[in-house]
């Protein structure tokens, strides 16, 4: 158990909480099931750890003066110019197993950054507007921390929506068990059906 009293500590292992929801979140489907767009923007689960793992890799390696070991496994900037979308989705060729396991990978990458770097080290973004590029190790756990979680939203939906598993982590949902959904699914909607 990580010393949470310490701030770097704290931060990692926040950090590591959201990518092991992001994975489990995948747990138990198939590669249609993980691949099958879940929203009208065409959200996906795998798609949405492509784009963690992708964010991880960039923040904590380039930003640092790193480079991930294979970077040909990862979305090359340029690609972006074609397809705006390109870390959103699993190309053919790519596996859900293969991506969780290229984003285990990323994790340990990105926590040999924040392992070997005080949280005042200097990095600099280079994709972020002139002018703002100028980071700290601190301000990027924390914004990568804040997008993932994001994310993790993301896919807790649409595994919710998928097959109802639900639930902040796999040892503690943090969600009432034996609790009558469709009846509070009911009664919340018949409170917004008042306001038609």
């Amino acid at each position: 158990m990580a010393d949470l009293g310490d701030p770097k500590a704290a931060l990692h292992h926040y950090l590591q909480a959201t990518r092991d929801d992001l994975i489990w979140k995948l747990e138990g489907l198939s590669e249609r099931e993980a691949r099958l767009p879940r929203t009208a923007t065409g959200n996906n689960l795998l798609g949405v750890l492509k784009h963690c793992l992708n964010v991880e890799a960039g923040y904590f390696g380039p930003t640092f003066g790193r480079e991930f070991p294979t970077p040909e496994e990862l979305v090359p900037m340029q690609a972006y110019d074609e397809d705006p979308q390109a870390d959103w989705y699993a190309r053919e060729d790519e596996t859900k197993d293969g991506l969780i396991d290229l984003y285990r990978r990323i994790g340990v990458f990105a926590d040999q950054t924040i392992e070997q770097l005080p949280l005042d080290a200097p990095g600099r973004v280079p994709w972020w507007q002139p002018g703002g590029q100028i980071v700290t190790l601190q301000r990027i756990i924390i914004h990568v921390t804040a997008d993932l979680a994001r994310h993790a939203g993301h896919a807790d939906i649409m595994r919710e929506q998928h097959d109802t598993a639900i639930g902040l982590r796999r040892e503690n949902t943090n969600v009432p068990h034996d609790y009558d959904w469709p009846a509070y699914v009911t009664k919340l909607t018949k409170l917004a059906d008042r306001f038609e």
